[in-house]
């Protein structure tokens, strides 16, 4: 009913920047989401107060299903700058949603954020295994990409202490009582 009033804006932001389809992609509302983009007057890159566009939002929320359908326009851009919605899902470990952005032909997998974390140093920081096994599949994903202070995706892992993200960054590394772990000393 009320997409169908002409004072009606579809796309006025509200708190925080937030459009009614950010509000949508948030909570995972799939049906509202693709009303909302059935609207001409509705950008779906349009991005919030924190620069965040509804991609982004959803994938940050994992809600995968939301992310499908934003991926399956053409006009949603999927490489929005430094944060990423690849960034924000590796970095809340949304391994379904990193795997259907990777998916894309068109997705940068190595952008880094604002201090020069990609989103494997994120997935690293938070020991998500099988992010960082998505990420190191592809090719044009640097492992040993430095940040703005100069930590690797392995030193990352290491200042946590996630032991299975070390593995998979050193092949060969074991650890615990199967030996050698001991990396560089």
């Amino acid at each position: 009913m009320l997409l169908g009033r002409d004072d009606i804006d579809p796309d006025k932001p509200g708190e925080h920047g937030k459009t009614p389809l950010s509000q949508a992609v948030s909570k995972g509302h799939k049906e509202v989401v693709r009303l909302l983009l059935g609207q001409s007057h509705v950008n779906p890159n349009k991005p919030d107060a924190y620069g965040r566009t509804p991609l982004s939002r959803a994938a940050y929320c994992g809600n995968q299903g939301v992310v499908e359908i934003l991926l399956g326009r053409d006009d949603v851009d999927p490489n929005q700058p430094q944060l990423t919605p690849l960034w924000w899902a590796a970095w809340n470990g949304h391994e379904g949603v990193v795997k259907l952005l990777l998916g894309r032909h068109d997705i940068n997998p190595d952008v880094p954020d604002y201090g020069g974390m990609t989103p494997l140093s994120q997935a690293a920081s938070h020991g998500d295994e099988g992010v960082v096994k998505l990420l190191l599949a592809c090719d044009n994903v640097d492992p040993n990409k430095l940040d703005d202070e100069g930590r690797s995706p392995l030193w990352w892992a290491t200042h946590y202490g996630n032991e299975g993200v070390v593995k998979l960054l050193v092949p060969g590394v074991v650890g615990k009582s199967g030996e050698p772990a001991l990396i560089g000393s």
